[in-house]
């Protein structure tokens, strides 16, 4: 395993009540180090959400273990890259677990849950209207067929999305999902705060849907992830995408090729979002990027 050229990735979240967030923190920064895993942990008083990755196995599984002394028992999605992952490890101590803009905590809400496996079958029932809670950028790589996009620039505005919707949604039920599992975390409590209780959704997002569904068909395109793999296709292998490293967004191998795309600059994207002074910024950025690899 130690001498693999792959990288081994685990992504989880789990929402309680954590009090312990500057030890776990101090730790993990000081042996994470030493285990050589890269990542994201991302830490908060109702719970913790986390990619992290290594080519090394055993030490990936001594980090979780780590983790699991003060968080309990984790439920992990699992894939496995050609690619790094991560450049580096990040351990965020946060107010939310995801940014919601609202005050609403969610580690005593109780969602209800489908597991992949039950996936298909429940959203192909007409009394059933499916939802992608995601962020609109995401939604142009790829989702399920049928499904409705809230058009969103980020989770912030989704509660907005709530209540602007909420007569023709509680005619239904309303089945939801993201990437990991964790945003239907919140989507879930929000809306209960707004009076629709009949929602359902997908038990750990759609990368355990790829991981655990023998049947991938209602998918349609790639699934965008937040690391450098960019995308991932339904075998959980890295995707055709690449990321403007401006904007963030996905893009692909035709964006690539459009007159406003200048690697880590800018792309057709946001063009009009920045300013001259901003693509000289990320011009610079890239360039001191560029030297570091040499």
């Amino acid at each position: 395993m130690q001498n693999s050229k792959k990288f081994f990735i685990v992504t989880f979240y789990k929402c309680f009540s954590f009090e312990q967030i500057q030890l776990l923190e101090n730790l993990l920064k000081r042996q994470f180090k030493k285990l050589k895993i890269a990542g994201t942990v991302i830490l908060t008083p109702e719970g913790i959400n986390s990619t992290i990755a290594s080519q090394n196995l055993i030490s990936l599984k001594k980090g979780i273990a780590l983790i699991e002394k003060y968080c309990g028992n984790l439920e992990i999605k699992n894939s496995i890259s050609d690619k790094q992952p991560f450049k580096k490890l990040k351990i965020k101590s946060r107010q939310e677990i995801v940014p919601s803009g609202i005050n609403l905590r969610i580690e005593n809400h109780q969602g209800k849950y489908v597991d992949p496996e039950d996936w298909h079958d429940f959203i192909s029932h007409n009394d059933v209207q499916t939802i992608d809670i995601r962020n609109e950028y995401e939604i142009e790589v790829g989702t399920f067929k049928n499904s409705i996009s809230p058009n969103t620039k980020n989770f912030r505005e989704f509660n907005k999305y709530i209540i602007d919707n909420k007569n023709l949604l509680k005619r239904k039920k309303i089945a939801i999902f993201c990437t990991g599992g964790v945003r239907c975390e919140k989507a879930s409590a929000m809306f209960s705060e707004n009076g629709l209780e009949n929602v359902f959704q997908l038990k750990g997002g759609i990368l355990n849907y790829f991981e655990k569904s023998k049947n991938t068909d209602k998918w349609e395109g790639e699934c965008f992830v937040f690391d450098d793999r960019v995308t991932v296709k339904t075998n959980l292998e890295s995707g055709n995408f690449h990321q403007c490293f401006a904007c963030r967004r996905p893009l692909s191998n035709k964006d690539l090729l459009k007159p406003e795309y200048l690697k880590g600059v800018s792309c057709h994207k946001c063009i009009d979002e920045k300013t001259d002074e901003d693509r000289l910024r990320y011009k610079e950025r890239h360039k001191q990027y560029k030297n570091q690899q040499l």
